[in-house]
């Protein structure tokens, strides 16, 4: 079994793919700011307090997991921010880049001693970051911390390969949770779906961009 350690725990997908990789029996480390009571529930290691812009707070991870090493690394915090050209706010659009983008970098670079050869690195992003996919507009924000995510996933691909460590940058799907106004498929059947994608990658395809259902996206 595996040792898994997943950010933005506490709720909608994160929450899911501790509560399915808990009981498959993974060992699921879960990161977040404020733990729920679902989280808790599933009995799973349960770091709070743990803000993913927070450079100091996941050096202290790394600190408590001492010789730990980290079979799956799940970049799964995030947030959303709706806004137009008309309506931009450049302080949530910062915060967006901050926690979608960098957020996801500055977990990787503190736990990165924690993985080893075999180890995978993985990066929930969205096809709103997609420039070929994007035929509607808006969301500046969004879709700009997220295109910045595929491109630092695409990075850590080619930085971690002569390590062993594959890198897949995957997107969940419309998802019916609180971020997407509960709109969309099963928060379950999505994270079967991511599960299924990380069981499969290899290094060989380390840097691809994926949707849950298999699917090959659009750059």
């Amino acid at each position: 079994m595996a040792t898994v350690l997943i950010t933005g725990a506490n709720k909608g997908i994160g929450l899911e793919l501790s509560r399915q990789l808990a009981e498959r029996g993974d060992t699921v480390l879960a990161l977040c700011r404020k733990a729920s009571g679902e989280l808790e529930a599933l009995g799973v290691q349960v770091f709070e307090g743990v803000d993913v812009t927070d450079q100091a707070a996941l050096e202290g991870v790394s600190r408590h997991l001492g010789d730990t090493q980290v079979d799956v690394l799940i970049n799964n915090a995030g947030i959303l921010e709706s806004d137009t050209f008309d309506d931009l706010d450049f302080d949530r659009i910062r915060w967006q880049f901050e926690v979608n983008a960098l957020g996801a970098l500055g977990v990787t670079s503190a736990l990165q001693n924690h993985l080893r050869k075999g180890s995978k690195i993985i990066l929930m992003t969205s096809r709103m970051g997609s420039i070929d996919d994007n035929g509607s507009g808006g969301y500046y924000g969004y879709r700009m911390s997220k295109a910045a995510l595929n491109m630092a996933g695409v990075n850590l691909a080619h930085d971690f390969r002569s390590k062993g460590v594959a890198v897949a940058i995957l997107h969940p799907g419309m998802v019916a949770t609180e971020m997407t106004g509960r709109n969309g498929i099963p928060v379950s059947e999505s994270a079967q779906g991511l599960i299924a994608r990380i069981d499969e990658l290899q290094l060989a395809d380390s840097g691809g961009f994926w949707h849950a259902n298999g699917e090959r996206l659009p750059w």
